[in-house]
């Protein structure tokens, strides 16, 4: 098939000992800078668009423009791996990344900024996928699931730890510089993949480029993305704008689907979706990970506009969601195999589920320790979910389908992230708005309460304001709690789909035997 890769008849043996370590540190590395440039600038916009003489609206683009890039180049891997070899290709798409890194840190103006960004997020989207492909074929076929937690270690913890990182460094730095540390990274990324991974270098197929199927994959993906960044601040469907973005995301989408299945050779590989397994463990994943990206988007934006917490205080309570993702990922990738996959992958999303209740508990007054503990208690959740996941339907597809399927689980779930984040804090805002009403109809006696504040020494307008700011916050706290029981309906819903993929014979992290 051409939109794959296709390993050598002679298979490498997988790397051992110092040499094992250094590629596997350099492939892990990879996947976490790419990752991490996903979120870092995030925090860092009011000090870009102040640097560039641009309203902060007008700097978002430089956010839009990395997931557009991005979310497009994913799925093409499997073709461009097939078309110009797997290891041969993450070395470009890592020395590009590295070229348009730097190029982001010097551009002095918002268009240059944008094209740069554009091209690094074309550049660093396929490096997620092949990091993950290489890996799994580094590592002697007992230890892969060693290979896969690296992979699920440094893909949860990027984007948590991408937003601290970037305001740390827009605080005490300048904000190129959040581009600028990706360069000593991208070159030791690649030098220990070149030096390392020859012999994992699989064949080149010559298939002729599937034009019609790349536009339309681009021009779907592109508003489809531009749609969900842009539709809050455009009122969604009341904007002629954001309509325009969803009629023309949807009819090229489907032109896209019907020119893929019936293509001699497909630029993106849908035809993996027949396999039951890998298709309702994408499904789980895209659900799991769009209600916990939703999580992670709204509590630091109600911990920062509610309850007053500086964007450094809020970057310690969520990192605790990094810190038992990590211990636990050798854990949930040694158990695989030895008990039946989807009984682990169920009871890591359920546990998230419960989390979701505990968040729920939480008042606009709750402590430190209050706030960590449901992260703390979600990071142990999160390496079962997301390890058994990624095993679950790769162990469901044959291994020269391998890297389209890594490709488009890594589309579908960086998308479901998107959406995610674009329909809480839009639900949000909404349900704050209701939760607002309901409460300032329920106030007990607020005449009393305002001339209570007045004899404190405040003016009618100073006392009105303070009542309307508790409020406020109190509807916008109760808004945050019914989504957070709605992302646990969601992760209960991704634990049910589970069990509609047939078990594998054996958790290969390939074929299934």
């Amino acid at each position: 098939m051409a939109s794959a890769a296709v390993a050598n008849p002679d298979e490498p043996q997988p790397l051992t000992g110092v040499r094992l370590l250094v590629a596997a540190f350099a492939l892990a590395l990879a996947n976490f800078v790419v990752v991490l440039d996903s979120t870092i600038a995030n925090v860092s916009v009011p000090h870009i668009a102040g640097g560039l003489a641009v309203s902060p609206t007008q700097g978002m683009w430089v956010i839009t423009s990395y997931a557009v890039a991005d979310a497009i180049s994913v799925p093409l891997t499997g073709w461009l791996a097939s078309r110009f070899g797997t290891v041969r290709w993450f070395i470009i798409s890592i020395i590009g990344f590295g070229i348009f890194s730097f190029l982001c840190g010097i551009a002095r103006t918002l268009d240059a900024l944008i094209l740069f960004r554009v091209l690094q997020g074309l550049s660093g989207g396929p490096l997620m996928p092949l990091s993950q492909i290489l890996l799994l074929r580094i590592f002697p076929k007992e230890k892969a699931g060693a290979g896969l937690a690296i992979w699920a270690m440094t893909t949860t913890t990027a984007p948590i730890l991408g937003p601290i990182l970037g305001g740390v460094i827009s605080d005490n730095w300048s904000w190129p510089w959040i581009f600028f540390i990706n360069l000593p990274v991208v070159a030791l990324c690649a030098f220990g993949v070149g030096s390392m991974l020859g012999a994992f270098e699989t064949k080149r197929i010559k298939a002729r480029i599937d034009v019609i199927g790349l536009v339309l994959l681009v021009v779907s993906v592109g508003a489809f993305q531009i749609m969900l960044d842009t539709g809050r601040e455009h009122d969604w469907f009341g904007s002629a704008w954001i309509v325009m973005l969803a009629i023309v995301a949807a009819i090229s989408f489907a032109a896209f689907v019907i020119w893929e299945l019936t293509d001699a050779n497909p630029v993106v590989d849908l035809r993996v979706f027949r396999f039951r397994g890998f298709s309702f463990a994408t499904l789980a994943i895209s659900l799991g990970f769009g209600a916990f990206f939703s999580q992670v988007v709204l509590t630091p934006l109600w911990l920062q506009q509610v309850v007053g917490y500086t964007a450094t205080e809020t970057g310690f309570i969520v990192a605790w969601l990094g810190c038992f993702a990590v211990l636990l990922s050798p854990v949930a990738a040694g158990i695989i195999g030895k008990i039946d996959i989807r009984i682990s992958i169920s009871a890591g999303i359920l546990w998230m589920a419960l989390t979701s209740v505990l968040r729920a508990s939480w008042n606009a007054d709750v402590g430190y320790w209050t706030l960590a503990f449901p992260h703390i208690l979600q990071g142990m959740g999160m390496p079962f979910f997301f390890v058994g996941l990624t095993a679950l339907a790769l162990s469901s597809v044959p291994a020269h389908v391998q890297t389209s399927a890594a490709g488009l689980m890594s589309f579908l779930r960086t998308l479901s992230g998107a959406v995610g984040t674009a329909i809480a804090t839009t639900a949000w805002d909404d349900a704050s708005r209701v939760s607002r009403s309901e409460l300032a109809s329920a106030l007990n006696n607020p005449d009393a309460a305002l001339t209570s504040l007045q004899n404190a020494g405040l003016t009618a307008e100073q006392a009105r304001g303070v009542l309307d700011r508790l409020v406020e916050g109190q509807a916008a706290t109760l808004g945050v709690l019914h989504l957070f029981l709605a992302a646990g309906v969601i992760f209960v819903i991704a634990a049910i789909a589970v069990w509609f993929a047939p078990r594998p014979k054996e958790v290969s992290m390939g074929a299934s035997h």
